[in-house]
């Protein structure tokens, strides 16, 4: 283990903090709130079109410290290994996790390692928390939505989700797809210099109607969102009416729904698109007074209907 531990993950995640190899990390003093995120990664499979499970377990807690307002500074990484794991396997997923952590712009600077008998796990799961430092005085939350607010998409959705069901199905389509796995820090942190942003949220599991129905839950409000404004990328788009299949359901793990005044829409969408992560931004709705708790589509065709939370699972252990 302790082979395993200097030559794999320390030498990958290798950074002042970590290489002291204490029982835990001796963090510099910040003077702003903390926002802290911990999630758990089951992927399978563990490698995929745009990412891996190490992406994601970078990724993913990234993007959950970013949503309350927060610049990511810190990560701790914990592994549950299966007996019998490949190694090739395993230095695949940290060097991924290492240059996910890169290009964030956060350290890992902690972790543990356990290897438990084979089939008590299923290969490799991965566990990381996430401190971040607070960038605004009034942070966003699910509880910050008013009428009169513009709803805004950082991109197409139902990349990641569609991706997984692909691979786990062994499907191929006209075009391929591809997980929209990435950090959103950055994007994040330019909204929240230069405009008044309510609510960042992003649209895992169950989709940008679950976490629209979230919102709107938290905050009492309606929300209503048109059709036609949401991007969705043709390959998903034709994926998803080939498997019956709803794209506002699948899961995304690099984008981000950004709810602002009406009056700063226009700011916050130029922001969001000189981003690579946030090219394909659109406004797609607005909050209401109306059906407060609920969420409203308009359809392409003229019609409306209601959006309600995804009932299970459309695809377990997709993140």
């Amino acid at each position: 283990m302790q082979e395993l531990v200097s030559d794999c993950f320390r030498k990958a995640f290798s950074n002042p903090l970590l290489d002291t190899l204490d029982d835990a990390a001796l963090l510099p003093a910040v003077g702003r709130r903390l926002a802290m995120s911990t999630d758990g990664y089951t992927v399978t499979p563990l490698f995929f079109p745009g990412g891996s499970i190490g992406t994601l377990a970078v990724h993913g807690t990234v993007n959950d410290v970013s949503m309350l307002g927060a610049v990511p500074r810190y990560l701790s990484a914990a592994f549950i290994l299966e007996e019998g794991l490949e190694l090739e396997t395993l230095y695949r997923v940290v060097n991924d996790m290492a240059q996910a952590a890169r290009t964030a712009g956060v350290r890992i600077v902690t972790g543990d390692t356990k290897v438990v008998p084979k089939g008590f796990a299923d290969k490799i799961f991965i566990t990381t928390t996430g401190i971040g430092e607070i960038l605004v005085e009034d942070p966003p939350s699910g509880h910050r939505a008013g009428p009169g607010d513009a709803v805004l998409l950082s991109g197409s959705v139902g990349d990641h989700g569609l991706t997984i069901m692909a691979q786990r199905e062994g499907l191929s389509f006209a075009t391929d797809v591809e997980s929209d796995s990435a950090p959103l820090c950055g994007l994040c942190g330019r909204l929240l210099e230069r405009v008044p942003v309510h609510v960042l949220r992003d649209p895992t599991r169950g989709g940008l109607a679950s976490t629209l129905n979230e919102i709107a839950s938290q905050s009492r409000v309606g929300i209503r969102i048109r059709e036609d404004a949401v991007p969705v990328h043709e390959s998903v788009r034709s994926g998803c009416s080939f498997m019956g299949l709803d794209p506002l359901y699948l899961a995304n793990e690099g984008k981000c729904i950004v709810i602002v005044p009406g009056a700063s829409a226009e700011e916050a969408l130029a922001i969001m698109r000189e981003d690579p992560f946030g090219r394909e931004a659109a406004v797609i709705g607005s909050v209401t007074e109306e059906q407060p708790g609920r969420v409203v589509l308009e359809t392409a065709i003229g019609g409306e209907r209601l959006l309600s939370l995804l009932e299970g699972a459309e695809l377990p252990r997709i993140c």
